[in-house]
């Protein structure tokens, strides 16, 4: 089920049910990696920080945090990654350049150009577009609610991938992009669906 709301043009909620997960004991696995325990930014419906919690409880009890997601562009194509097989959510699936959230004693720009390092071996400059809210139900015990930053940049440079991070990356026109999002949504995660289509739609801001 997905439900669409408008709020001034700018915030869309939405929510989404039956995504992919990892099984309850991969799961149990992922959850003790150190970057679950790093305390990331909570926000109310406005995106003002209420307080932090660690990424693992989270995601257990489905809080809405603060996310974002970065999407590179370059001569009418996006530089997509493949969410390595073993993520805790979401693995396997296609999704945008990088994702992540912002952590506690850094501001949200810090955090976006420390995660493009993190999991693609390059920073550049990144502005942002818009933002959304969405809610994906992995599992009773696992659900993904953000408030996500929406930013673009482009590059023409060597990409390091984290193969930790991601499985593969490769550089897709829009049209294609396109097609296979109509034609095969299950491939791709539930938020790049959401924003992919704004990101082309918008992408000579």
């Amino acid at each position: 089920m997905k439900i669409n709301t408008s709020t001034g043009g700018q915030v869309w909620y939405y929510y989404y049910v039956g995504a992919e997960a990892a099984p309850a004991d991969i799961m149990e696995i992922l959850l003790k990696r150190s970057d679950m325990n790093s305390l990331i930014a909570l926000v109310n419906i406005d995106d003002n920080i209420t307080g932090y919690e660690t990424k693992e409880e989270v995601h257990r009890r489905g809080l809405l945090h603060r996310a974002f997601s970065v999407f590179i562009v370059r001569d009418g194509k996006m530089l997509i990654q493949r969410r390595n097989k073993d993520k805790y959510h979401s693995g396997g699936l296609w999704s945008n350049t990088c994702c992540s959230h912002q952590r506690k004693g850094e501001e949200l720009a810090e955090s976006v150009h420390r995660r493009m390092i993190e999991e693609m071996g390059f920073d550049t400059a990144l502005e942002e577009k818009f933002s959304f809210i969405y809610r994906t139900q992995f599992r009773p015990d696992l659900c993904e609610y953000e408030f996500d930053h929406v930013f673009v940049g482009t590059y023409d440079g060597d990409v390091q991938v984290n193969y930790e991070e991601a499985s593969e990356i490769r550089w897709i026109s829009f049209e294609q992009l396109k097609e296979e999002l109509a034609a095969e949504p299950e491939k791709f995660s539930s938020w790049f669906i959401i924003c992919a289509p704004k990101v082309m739609a918008g992408c000579e801001w």
